[in-house]
């Protein structure tokens, strides 16, 4: 059913200025902590592509649905050439206790990358385009510390097919600017190590104004900044067996903390299960396989809570990876997990 032009309002309100997802939302961070956080650009020594998808509370009409791809990739001979944990040996498993053993810190180098967001949720979607830039410097012979920046743009959009208004000179919506554009800036800090990592991030730094209307008189939707902060260890339960405990907390003011805690049990570097559980919202069984030193896929199905559980099938969330010139042939990732 078409919405109401009271029915957007609110939608909209929700959306851009109470607890709404601004920025979507992601099960699977932990396979990919760069679409968080612009210090993860280049901290592997191939290029990294990645490409996902997310259908949240399938069954509910108008709920979200995320695509997005994803690439970065180092800048520096001195890393890319003769990182000394890649040296060992391509047949070495990334996760493993030896592994660990004889980590050292990655050579200082330049990261870059690129993100494109799409985002859908009811009439409005929003589709975002960033480059980000990272600096990677080695603390001590284990620990990194990486800084990264991200600067890109967001259109923000209404389709109006997908709105009846019951007053069709309403000025909330007539005549009003259906797609607009705003700048974007995030940035954030990383620090790893071959057996823990530790990352804090602030995305939409800009405080925007969104008003699909007459702006002086519908100017209540606004971007707020959406801090985040990650961690994550590894627990050897045998050589080859490794428990992935990390969490990730959530601030985006005025809407109550959220956080979710992540559960990763990998096998041999080829097989990996997990569970996570997201704060007053839902749990999540998920799974991955390397099937190649080239190509890894995760899946994660959310079990919804909240009480859309009433109208929503639950969440699915499916991620590619491709690690393109990926010299050491090493499997899945070194520095992030």
């Amino acid at each position: 059913m078409k919405k109401t032009a009271l029915t957007l309002l609110l939608f909209f309100v929700c959306a851009f200025n109470l607890i709404a997802q601004q920025r979507p939302q992601y099960t699977q961070y932990v396979f990919n902590n760069y679409l968080l956080n612009p210090a993860v650009s280049g901290i592997e020594n191939y290029t990294d592509f990645r490409a996902g998808y997310r259908s949240q509370w399938t069954g509910l009409e108008g709920a979200p649905v995320t695509s997005y791809m994803s690439v970065n990739a180092p800048i520096g001979y001195n890393f890319i050439e003769g990182d000394a944990t890649s040296m060992s040996s391509g047949s070495d498993n990334p996760l493993s206790r030896s592994f660990t053993r004889n980590y050292m810190a990655a050579e200082p180098h330049h990261g870059v990358g690129l993100i494109a967001i799409g985002d859908r949720a009811g009439p409005i979607t929003q589709t975002s385009i960033a480059g980000t830039y990272a600096y990677h410097l080695g603390l001590t012979s284990k620990l990194n510390l990486s800084v990264g920046v991200m600067a890109g743009v967001n259109r923000i959009s209404l389709d109006l097919s997908q709105v009846t208004l019951e007053n069709p000179n309403d000025p909330a919506i007539v005549n009003g600017n259906t797609s607009q554009f705003k700048p974007d800036l995030g940035i954030g800090v990383w620090a790893y190590s071959g057996n823990y990592y530790v990352g804090a991030s602030v995305q939409q730094l800009l405080k925007q104004t969104i008003s699909f209307g007459d702006a002086s008189l519908y100017n209540q939707g606004k971007t707020v900044p959406h801090y985040f902060l990650t961690a994550g260890m590894k627990v050897f339960l045998d050589e080859d067996i490794t428990l992935l405990p990390s969490f990730l907390v959530k601030m985006v003011n005025p809407a109550p903390l959220s956080y979710d805690i992540n559960l990763k049990l990998a096998f041999s570097n080829k097989l990996w299960v997990g569970g996570s559980y997201r704060h007053n919202d839902s749990k999540s069984a998920m799974a991955g396989i390397n099937i190649s030193s080239v190509i890894n896929v995760g899946y994660a199905y959310d079990f919804t809570s909240s009480n859309l559980r009433t109208v929503s099938n639950g969440s699915h969330e499916i991620v590619l990876a491709i690690l393109f010139n990926n010299r050491y042939k090493v499997s899945s990732s070194q520095r992030s997990w």
